[in-house]
């Protein structure tokens, strides 16, 4: 397949899905842009096997060969989005295992694991986000991976963190819970949906649940976010635009909880386009 038909269709998927990822993602220089999107398309396919409406044991097998095929990259030559990644690979020190991690977290989501404390989150987010913050350092080719890496894998925990309070309803309705048990005990919320789908905690006390899984989250973004000295400046500007888009979402939502009990609260994209304006002038989110 021509490469550049390869890049072309990962930036399409990009455009498309990453509603979010998307205004960072444009900040970048072309080369990390293209070899950005080549990672967002694959995290993407990963992702809607995960979420989409195969059988469990058909979704198992077809990220398990999704698995094979990124441990052979150079064998498939008529797949855009393995063409265009192989290519980013041989070019950046992408940690291509990181792919791995994402896999078994999708995992969990297809076999319904259940979170008893937030170490059992953590180490869910480590794979569905803080993966994707790994290979987003390759692509930067930061300095000094070793000191850069937990920070990007915190970033990646904070980013998910706030999806998931962003989509309490939205989970639910297909049965996943991903808040710790042991939280959801301690604020006597269970987190189920009434008869018009709309999560059925008394107010105060899922206002409570919320504000502290947010201050929680906050604490995350303030560790992830010392990532950005460290990084070249367009991207540090990439960085904070997918982060701060996310961060003022986070503070939405524990401004008013309320909001995603029954609708999945977002931002306009006039907002969007104005934290990545402030991140590729200041560098900050």
């Amino acid at each position: 397949m021509n490469l550049d038909a390869a890049y072309a269709e990962c930036i399409r998927i990009t455009r498309t899905e990453a509603r979010n990822f998307a205004y960072g993602i444009r900040l970048l220089p072309p080369d990390k842009r293209r070899a950005m999107s080549a990672v967002y398309a694959m995290a993407r396919r990963i992702d809607d096997i995960g979420d989409g409406t195969l059988p469990a044991l058909q979704k198992s097998r077809e990220l398990a060969q999704i698995g094979a095929d990124l441990h052979d990259l150079h064998s498939t030559a008529d797949d855009p989005v393995l063409v265009a990644l192989a290519d980013s690979a041989d070019r950046l020190p992408l940690p291509l295992e990181a792919f791995d991690d994402l896999i078994a977290g999708c995992q969990m989501d297809v076999v319904g694991r259940e979170y008893g404390n937030f170490d059992d989150l953590v180490e869910y987010c480590r794979c569905v986000a803080g993966s994707v913050g790994r290979m987003s350092l390759g692509i930067y080719n930061a300095p000094d991976m070793d000191k850069a890496r937990p920070l990007a894998d915190a970033l990646g925990v904070a980013l998910q963190l706030t999806n998931i309070l962003r989509d309490l309803r939205e989970d639910r309705l297909i049965g996943r819970v991903y808040l710790p048990k042991e939280d959801l005990d301690a604020f006597d919320c269970t987190l189920d949906l009434d008869d018009d789908d709309v999560l059925s905690d008394p107010p105060d006390r899922f206002a409570a649940l919320v504000r502290f899984e947010a201050e929680r989250a906050e604490r995350w973004y303030t560790e992830g976010l010392a990532l950005l000295p460290m990084l070249d400046r367009r991207s540090a500007a990439c960085t904070a635009a997918m982060a701060g888009i996310y961060h003022r979402l986070l503070n939405r939502i524990a401004a008013a909880p309320e909001k995603v009990r029954g609708a999945r609260l977002s931002l306009p994209a006039g907002e969007k386009l104005a934290v990545a304006a402030r991140a590729l002038v200041k560098g900050a989110a």
